[in-house]
């Protein structure tokens, strides 16, 4: 018998999944080895679980997601006075912005802190 080539084991194993039987019994229906019908069963299995991984590996970065809520608390320290707001990001991070602020350099400062 000739050497099966990769697209025929693609199908007889494919077959072979469909029907329900074990790997002795269809094996001997097509007179190959119930060997051969595992390994390429195995080897097929794993040449899927590669592409899988690579096309997991090459899907590009996601952005970092925008701030959808910041919290304005107004407070009354000396140190504070002199700005007209501060934005508290994450709780953790509290941004002063003076009366005179540039929207434009606000807008990039939220945007760096809310990506860390």
């Amino acid at each position: 018998m000739a050497k099966a080539s990769r697209a025929e084991w693609v199908k007889r194993v494919e077959r072979w999944q469909d029907s329900g039987l074990t790997a002795k019994e269809f094996a001997a229906e097509l007179a190959v080895s119930p060997n051969s019908l595992t390994f390429w069963k195995w080897k097929l299995g794993r040449e899927r679980s590669t592409q899988n991984d690579a096309a997991k590996t090459t899907k590009p970065v996601a952005k970092a997601a925008e701030p959808k809520f910041l919290q304005l608390v107004p407070t009354h320290s000396e140190a504070v006075e002199a700005a007209s707001l501060e934005v508290v990001i994450g709780g953790d991070v509290i941004v002063r912005v003076p009366r005179d602020f540039d929207e434009h350099t606000l807008t990039r400062v939220i945007r760096a802190v809310g990506a860390r």
